[in-house]
């Protein structure tokens, strides 16, 4: 269990590395810190816990099951904590995409970051192709069209032109 906890504490870091540009809230990062933290916990005590088995400890075993009931507690506070902010995490995401895609030029780095996110997630903008026509690169290219990694990965001719959104 500690093992497994520890892959999705670390699997969620390493998630986060690419996106974040996008999160202005250092703290969305906290569940998965407390998960890793909890998995480290659980390895030990589990030691323990194998420990006073072999040597039949009653007192062992109890503090073993007070210590196991932490851990759940612990989780519990973790998954809740995940669960009440997904919607803070959701709206600090979405205005701070607004603003990486504001001030995208096409050579900067966020720029780089906002095509990779775009090729990766299979999508255009931060909810549809529309978003771009109100940004300062859209307006200042003045080809009425959207950057090449909007387009669809089996369009091979795409131009990322707004009047063949079927590309997109």
């Amino acid at each position: 269990a500690a093992a497994g906890l520890s892959y999705v504490g670390a699997y969620v870091i390493n998630t986060y590395k690419s996106y974040d540009n996008f999160l202005q809230d250092k703290y969305a990062l906290l569940p998965a810190v407390i998960i890793i933290c909890v998995a480290v916990v659980m390895f030990v005590i589990g030691l323990i816990g194998c420990c006073a088995t072999f040597r039949e400890s009653r007192v062992g075993l109890g503090l073993f099951l007070a210590i196991i009931l932490v851990i759940f507690i612990a989780e519990v506070s973790a998954f809740v904590l995940g669960f009440v902010y997904r919607e803070k995490v959701k709206t600090d995401v979405q205005g701070t995409m607004h603003s990486v895609f504001e001030k995208y030029d096409g050579r900067s780095p966020e720029s780089t970051v906002v095509n990779y996110l775009q090729k990766q997630l299979h999508c255009c903008g931060v909810k549809n192709y529309s978003d771009w026509t109100t940004t300062q690169w859209f307006n200042s290219t003045g080809n009425n069209s959207v950057p090449l990694s909007c387009c669809r990965e089996d369009m091979k001719n795409c131009t990322g032109r707004l009047d063949q959104p079927q590309e997109l």
